[in-house]
């Protein structure tokens, strides 16, 4: 209960607002409804954000550079219903939670590209080691969105964009320094030549870190991360309406780690974790009938190499390969001025293999053929309404269709927005789950229905926008680990031993809460976001709230910026108390974080700027026994043209 009076002032504050936030200032904490804002994520194709009936929030490049920030896990952490936990410092193993849904219930995305590991427990996506470095916008589809998206998005979606190919030379260049002896570096080319444009960046940043068993219990020895990466998109225009489109991202990263003392305490041990992530795709672009029938066919590959070494034993601890191919085609039809289709068809083929401690899984694979159509109208002017279905069949759980729909009501182009969303979601069992040492064959796919109504409002001229939004999901066959016994088959096989116990569809959860948000901008260059959720997320066979998931969380985000290129800003974030263990037993305690930062213009081109993380130094757990970090001060100079 410790910041409970602080969370009661923060929805005092926010009793008005959300459903997601993009105004003309590119501040998150507004819809931007009444302004010509795209989003592409929502509906898989380029859409008003005021004809979306989806919740959707929007982090813009101009609000990425201003917050300064080096992991995308600092920018989702202010997104409504959104939380996070991490192990230790930056690049220790971090998920994300949508609306009290699983981490490994979110469908990531990195310029399009399914970022998901199949090798992963749960096939979800650790964000620990993901630095911001050319991500340029960031656009998060709260609810289930499996329609679109296929399986895992339960909780919803993360895309992840890089910055774009220009028509003119352009550069961005971003050098910092701070505490414990961080360094990071990040630079980016575009431009266009001919029938190509393109766009190559990369990224750098190594530092000491802290560790990841918590100081406060005893840790000494600093945890240090080092990672590198590159990206790069390339269009080659073969006419006027044929296309040639090539993505790809790479990350490579060490992580030292803590773990499991020969005792089986926990603590400091000499131990790395090595990743190396790599994704691309392929494909053809052809605009026919005048440009109302858009097609699109591509390869997308991803492949997450991730090991873990004793470095006083050179044993390799833990060693894991996931591979996902997919091949897809898209089309989208403007059928008339107010009519849409968006259509599709996949296939997924996820592969891997893992040895842990000498014990190798032999090479799995799965596959998943989908066909899907969603349908946007606008009946009237104002209304946008969309309906979808999804039929995906499986060499693992057999078949299943899903459909989704959803509406956005505007009288007064813009200014008042209604919306309301409805969809069926599934998570297929992951590898893991099913081929591991403690797998089991027998699993199906984890079900969910959700859906959530919201209302926007803008006053002053688009100066002030306040929303809220009310959401709700239901969950079956949930996935968990549990101690053999007779009535699962796999605990019967005598040549599947499995004396630890495994994985069975055992739960029914439940989620239900609020998002409030407003969006200011009372003088020019002035600009804060203010959100607040409310997250009731319970096994509903237990009764005991999900580990890891506050109830309550508050954050604040403002800049003011004069017209002499002076620049002053901070970020506050409030997370109330939340239960470790799913027995609810082990409490972990609310926190208070706040972040400053300052910049100058020296010129139109380069900037200088330098930041304060955790102001207060306070000291908080996400997950028990590991260590987040205090109080540190970074500088650096950045040059854009």
């Amino acid at each position: 209960m410790k910041y409970t009076a602080y969370l009661a002032a923060a929805s005092t504050l926010t009793l008005l607002p959300s459903v997601a936030f993009a105004q003309s200032t590119d501040r998150q904490g507004a819809e931007n409804t009444g302004s010509d804002e795209i989003v592409v994520t929502a509906n898989r194709t380029a859409t008003p954000l005021a004809e979306v009936g989806s919740s959707v929030t929007v982090i813009a490049e101009d609000e990425i550079v201003t917050r300064q920030a080096s992991d995308v896990i600092d920018l989702l952490r202010t997104i409504p219903g959104v939380t996070f936990n991490r192990n230790g410092g930056i690049g220790t193993l971090a998920g994300v939670s949508i609306r009290g849904a699983q981490s490994d219930q979110t469908v990531v995305l990195i310029d399009g590209i399914k970022l998901n590991d199949p090798s992963s427990i749960g096939g979800g996506f650790d964000f620990g080691p993901l630095l911001t470095g050319n991500i340029a916008r960031v656009e998060v589809v709260r609810g289930s969105q499996s329609v679109l998206y296929g399986s895992q998005a339960i909780g919803g979606v993360v895309n992840m964009l890089t910055r774009e190919p220009t028509e003119e030379l352009g550069v961005f260049a971003r050098a910092e320094y701070g505490s414990r002896d961080t360094a990071e570096f990040v630079g980016n080319v575009s431009g266009k030549f001919g029938p190509v444009a393109a766009s190559f960046g990369g990224t750098y940043l190594t530092t000491d870190g802290i560790s990841a068993f918590n100081e406060t219990r005893g840790g000494t020895e600093a945890d240090g991360f080092e990672s590198i990466g590159f990206n790069g998109k390339v269009d080659v225009a073969l006419s006027d309406n044929v296309s040639l489109d090539f993505r790809a991202f790479y990350a490579d990263g060490e992580t030292e780690i803590d773990g499991f003392l020969p005792d089986f305490s926990f603590g400091d041990t000499n131990e790395v974790s090595n990743r190396k992530d790599f994704v691309g795709y392929a494909g053809l672009n052809a605009a026919l009938l005048d440009g109302r029938f858009r097609n699109r066919i591509g390869f997308a590959y991803t492949d997450i190499e991730r090991e873990n070494i004793n470095l006083d034993t050179d044993f390799v601890t833990f060693e894991g390969s996931g591979e996902n191919r997919r091949f897809e085609y898209q089309g989208v039809f403007d059928a008339s001025d107010n009519a849409q289709l968006v259509f599709g068809a996949e296939r997924e083929e996820s592969e891997f293999t893992s040895t842990s401690f000498g014990s190798v899984t032999p090479t799995q694979d799965a596959r998943i053929n989908s066909v899907y159509a969603q349908v946007n109208v606008t009946p009237v002017d104002g209304l946008s309404l969309t309906g979808g279905v999804r039929h995906d069949d499986t060499d693992t759980f057999g078949s299943a269709t899903i459909f989704s729909a959803s509406g956005a009501f505007s009288p007064n182009e813009g200014s008042s927005v209604v919306r309301a969303s409805y969809g069926e979601g599934f998570k297929a069992p992951s590898l893991f789950q099913r081929f591991s040492s403690f797998g089991n064959p027998d699993l199906v796919a984890e079900e969910s229905e959700s859906w959530d109504v919201g209302l926007t409002q803008n006053f002053l001229d688009g100066r002030a926008q306040v929303g809220v939004t009310y959401f709700n999901r239901d969950g079956t066959n949930e996935i968990g680990f549990v101690g053999c016994s007779a009535d699962i088959p796999i605990c019967s096989d005598p040549n599947n031993p499995r004396p630890f116990g495994t994985y069975n569809n055992i739960d029914s959860v439940s989620a239900d809460g609020w998002e409030f948000g407003v969006a200011l901008q009372p003088i020019e260059g002035f600009d804060v976001s203010l959100n607040y959720s409310i997250i009731d997320a319970f096994d509903d066979t237990t009764g005991n709230r999900l580990a890891r998931r506050a109830e309550e969380t508050a954050s604040l985000v403002a800049d003011y910026r004069t017209k002499s290129g002076f620049g002053i800003g901070a970020t506050v974030l409030i997370v109330g108390d939340s239960f470790d263990d799913v027995a609810n037993t082990r409490q972990n305690d609310g926190y208070f974080l706040a972040d400053l930062r300052v910049s100058y213009g020296i010129t139109e081109n380069l900037e200088l700027f330098g930041r304060i993380e955790n102001v207060t130094d306070e000291e908080y757990e996400t997950i028990f026994q590991f260590g987040q970090p205090d109080r540190a001060f970074f500088g650096g100079v950045r040059y854009a043209m």
